[in-house]
């Protein structure tokens, strides 16, 4: 796998040779995120907005939002909220202003409980509204204030006067008359736009009238992340690091899988694939002991990285293979053909083509297989054999592992003649019309029943 691109087959082949690990881990993964809740006491959010009437540039805003978290307001807050054993650095933490649309400053306030989130943000959005208007008092220019308070007293009284002379004129109808009250009633009229222009035009008065936009709504749920949140998030985490896990370990693999990489760590050709029908079982490892079951129990005893198994042909095909590996042996070998047959050891693909190529074989050649730890591997002298035929599954063994053996048959004077690759295949429910062939048991010389071992 370490030339593969991962696909959704390679994941969903872990999902589904390894749900059980899965299931467990991301358990743990629950667990870890309900006890990270326990830690966290759930919190309440909830926003009182202020609206700033008047034209305001974004630094401006941003510049009332940066005073509205300010320690002076939220310090004031604290004393006015008067909570027992908070004081404004600790609420400082739980409060937060930013500026939206429309000119309006939405500060949130976080807290234990929905009633004091709300007194919260209610408490600091009214005293930065009072703390506002009180900057913009002591920032005003008396001068400019006394000017502009005298200049709006003279438009009133010149008002006043223009409506004493539109009374003083001539009440008559006569066309002069007529053009000169409705002269004056435009020019006063005029004033009074001048008048509320001018108000309008205060910077001061319109920066100082910021408004609560009412109260601050009861949060009805808690703040995230909540504890079903945390739950989910350390189910999945957990989950998500097992297939990362297993799908690094999977590149980072150094098992030969291909033909002529199997081939070349043996330096011996390919005699041939053959099929090993059988169930899951048979691809179980043995063992005993509390660690052996626990594999058991979790799904890990068994590789996950390997294909699905395909169904298998018919008898007769599976059989016409062993039979055109035992003809390429009789072909290569010298009479008396006499073959020691070398399968690592807990290849159990492995021990059952070698089984099966014995049965097949019927003594012509006449085959020996040993089982040869791949750790120390360790294989019998030689006695009348003509060589050794190693029979072993892609996918399970580095390139290491398979040159220690072959260099172990060349120490026990064996010439590797071939290499055999066996797979597993599913085999088909049907049962054939005729009586099954009796399978022969190997002749078996596992490690120490070997005469004359050498590395």
């Amino acid at each position: 796998m370490s030339d593969d691109t991962i696909r959704l087959v390679t994941i969903g082949r872990i999902v589904r040779r390894r749900w059980r690990l899965l299931a467990v881990l991301a358990l743990v993964g629950a667990l870890v995120g309900y006890g990270v809740s326990l830690l966290f006491p759930p919190r309440y959010t909830t926003s009182a907005s202020v609206l700033l009437p008047g034209a305001w540039e974004d630094r401006e805003l941003l510049t009332q939002a940066e005073i509205a978290t300010s320690s002076v307001v939220v310090d004031r807050a604290a004393t006015t909220l008067g909570w027992a054993g908070v004081s404004g650095s600790d609420l400082r933490d739980q409060v937060s202003a930013k500026a939206t649309d429309g000119n309006i400053i939405k500060i949130s306030g976080t807290a234990e409980t929905p009633e004091r989130a709300q007194q919260l943000s209610d408490q600091v959005a009214q005293q930065f509204v009072t703390f506002a208007a009180r900057i913009v008092d002591d920032n005003a220019d008396p001068e400019a204030a006394a000017q502009l308070e005298e200049l709006q007293q003279m438009v009133v009284q010149t008002s006043r006067r223009i409506t004493e002379l539109a009374d003083a004129a001539d009440p008559g109808q006569t066309v002069e008359s007529v053009q000169t009250r409705t002269e004056l009633e435009k020019l006063r009229t005029s004033l009074q736009e001048a008048v509320n222009k001018l108000d309008q035009a205060d910077p001061a008065a319109n920066k100082a009238n910021m408004v609560v936009m009412g109260s601050a709504a009861r949060p009805t749920g808690e703040a995230p992340p909540t504890r079903v949140q945390l739950i989910v998030a350390g189910a999945l985490l957990f989950f998500l690091v097992a297939v990362i896990g297993h799908l690094t370990a999977a590149r980072m693999s150094r098992r030969l899988r291909t033909q002529a990489e199997i081939a070349a760590a043996l330096g011996s050709a390919l005699l041939g694939t053959v099929d090993v029908p059988g169930d899951r079982r048979a691809h179980r490892p043995g063992g005993r002991g509390v660690r052996a079951r626990f594999r058991r129990l979790l799904g890990v005893d068994v590789r996950w990285d390997i294909p699905t198994p395909r169904t298998s042909g018919d008898e007769a095909g599976t059989r016409l293979r062993y039979r055109r590996v035992c003809a390429r042996l009789r072909d290569q070998l010298p009479s008396p053909r006499r073959l020691l047959v070398v399968v690592p050891d807990g290849d159990t693909i492995a021990r059952r083509a070698a089984g099966l190529l014995v049965t097949e074989a019927g003594g012509d050649p006449l085959l020996r297989v040993v089982e040869v730890s791949v750790s120390d591997p360790m294989v019998p002298d030689r006695g009348t054999e003509s060589g050794a035929l190693v029979v072993l599954s892609a996918g399970s063994w580095t390139a290491a592992e398979l040159s220690g053996i072959a260099e172990a048959c060349v120490d026990a004077k064996h010439e590797v003649v071939g290499l055999v690759l066996a797979g597993p295949v599913r085999a088909r429910t049907t049962r054939p019309a005729g009586p099954p062939a009796e399978a022969a048991a190997p002749v078996l010389a596992v490690g120490h029943d070997a005469r004359g071992g050498s590395r």
